[in-house]
């Protein structure tokens, strides 16, 4: 069916970036995104887009032409009130069960809240609800579309940018209960999971045959949010990030229909590439209810090797010859010597057997044959000599390596774990060309050091993405636009570097100001135009990655 849409772009955009806190106080850094953003529509005039829209059962084929037209009234969202939405759950109750629906408080607050994430919502979802088949997210998907109720899947929840947030209330859909393994073909490479599967539990199910899914993010996370978010990890350096191991979806679109992407081959040139349309898309285009992923062959032999250096400009320069030598390392990563003095004192018992040395650190992995690793440690050790590099740990045996990784694994829940009562974590990243790795990891740690507060970097260097970490009180004006002015400088560095302020953790509802500044209101809305084509009601995890569009009449909650 072939529908014409006039879509105008925000002359202003809002963002609202609302700091982890259970009080949700507003960051002062959304109000700069939000002049930065400002200034730029202003700058860029008022251009209006005409997108033709085809919608078919397996595809969206889109043309763009200029024109400038008003918002047409049924882009003019609004959604049901409370006691609708509460109708849309008991419609899905009869449809799942008593036990498929919760309406308990407790349940209702943890799908809606998170120490994990800066960024919050005080918004709730009417229910959480637990389908266990494609079908079931089918029908959640009809009676929600029938009732204008939004939708929120929720997967480990271990998002840091708010992504499972219900700012305009709804139903939230929770894949606990599709942890299934489809089809495993050891052949073929390869492996169909529901969304539900854990990605640590599935290496265990396959290691026998000689496989593994090669992420590394989250011990938490499950398949279905690493495709929402387009995880990484430790592993990026060396095996690329979740999009380059989706081989094809299954997904619900927001009125029930149900599409696969496209079929099971290595490789296609046919139509478009509606699997990486849908991977990172934080849930806002559909629901996935089946992932099909490429497997990699477990190495014949791993090891590590742990070396500091004096300054963080000497280990990030270390860190970028490492990368520019060709050397096949499986991952390379950073932490500062904050991070470093946090493992000393607060790791586990394991990590604590040894004393770490107190200055920026590199965590190196190395994978492959025993022969050709004995080899990249040699050669490890000779390109990162200008860098005045301290003493080189490499693990003796299995259980040393496993101990040495811990620290860099253990790095964000140890800090979590010092993290004084009523306080904050504000964890975020960005990524820059590999070239600019260096100075935007020196400059941004002095203006950490800056703060007075607990503050560190850390990072997966071997692929130009870094983590900036600052603790303070959220009760604290001073500490908390402190902190805020300190993150936005780093994005706004970032940007200007053509880096992005989203190196992993995705935009959610924390970074969409930001976004805008770093692609301009174009091509955001080029991504609206899309996200219309196929949820034209809006009702698919709304508030995330952009703001609704100009004259919607639903209003989110802080």
């Amino acid at each position: 069916m072939l529908r014409s849409r006039v879509l105008s772009f925000h002359k202003t955009v809002r963002r609202s970036r609302v700091i982890s806190s259970r009080h949700n106080q507003a960051s002062p850094a959304s109000a700069q995104c939000r002049r930065n953003a400002s200034t730029a529509s202003r700058r860029m005039g008022a251009t209006h887009l005409l997108t033709n829209i085809a919608v078919g059962s397996v595809g969206v084929g889109i043309g763009v032409l200029l024109a400038s037209k008003p918002l047409p009234s049924e882009q003019r969202i609004q959604y049901a009130d409370r006691g609708t939405m509460l109708k849309a759950a008991h419609a899905i109750e009869a449809v799942l069960g008593e036990d498929g629906v919760s309406y308990d408080e407790d349940d209702i607050e943890a799908h809606g809240y998170s120490d994990w994430s800066t960024s919050n919502s005080t918004g709730r979802p009417v229910a959480v609800v637990y389908p266990k088949s494609t079908e079931d997210v089918s029908k959640i998907a009809q009676i929600c579309s029938q009732h204008d109720t939004p939708i929120a899947p929720f997967g480990a929840g271990s998002s840091v940018e708010g992504s499972f947030s219900s700012p305009y209330s709804g139903i939230c859909v929770d894949f606990t209960n599709m942890d299934q393994v489809v089809a495993f073909r050891p052949n073929d490479m390869d492996v169909t999971v529901q969304p539900g599967v854990n990605w640590t539990t599935l290496n265990e199910q396959i290691k026998d045959d000689g496989l593994f899914l090669p992420m590394d993010p989250s011990p938490t996370a499950t398949i279905g949010g690493m495709v929402s978010t387009n995880c990484s990890g430790t592993n990026a350096f060396r095996y690329g990030t979740m999009k380059d191991w989706v081989v094809n979806l299954t997904v619900v679109l927001a009125n029930g229909q149900i599409i696969k992407t496209r079929h099971r081959p290595r490789k296609t040139s046919a139509g478009y590439n509606l699997t990486s349309l849908f991977v990172g898309a934080e849930g806002t285009l559909g629901l996935v209810t089946e992932v099909t992923v490429k497997l990699a062959v477990i190495p014949q032999d791993t090891s590590v090797a742990v070396v500091s250096f004096p300054t963080i400009k000497d280990a990030a320069g270390a860190a970028t010859s490492l990368i520019r030598s060709g050397l096949q390392l499986a991952a390379l990563e950073l932490m500062d010597d904050v991070q470093m003095a946090v493992l000393n004192k607060h790791g586990s018992a394991a990590v604590r057997s040894r004393t770490w040395d107190e200055r920026p650190t590199l965590f190196l992995k190395f994978s492959g044959t025993t022969a050709s690793i004995n080899n990249d440690i040699s050669n490890v050790e000779t390109i990162v000599q200008p860098y005045q590099p301290g003493r080189f740990v490499f693990a003796k045996n299995k259980k040393d390596e496993v101990d040495l990784w811990a620290g860099r694994k253990e790095a964000l829940w140890t800090m979590t774990s010092i993290k004084p009562e009523g306080y904050n974590i504000w964890s975020t990243d960005v990524a820059v060309p590999i070239s600019r790795l260096a100075e935007i990891i020196d400059s941004s740690k002095e203006a950490a050091a800056k703060l007075g507060l607990f503050a560190s970097i850390m990072g997966h260097v071997g692929d130009g993405n870094f983590h900036q970490a600052a603790m303070y009180d959220p009760k604290d004006k001073s500490q908390t636009e402190a902190v805020t002015a300190c993150v936005h400088d780093m994005m706004d560095r970032a940007i200007q570097m053509e880096g992005t302020v989203s190196g992993e953790h995705a935009i959610g509802i924390g970074k969409k100001g930001c976004l805008v500044d770093e692609l301009g209101p174009d091509t955001i809305q080029i991504m609206k135009n899309l996200k219309s084509a196929v949820d034209p009601k809006w009702l698919m995890n709304p508030g995330k990655v952009f703001e609704l569009p100009q004259g919607a009449k639903a209003v989110a909650a802080p």
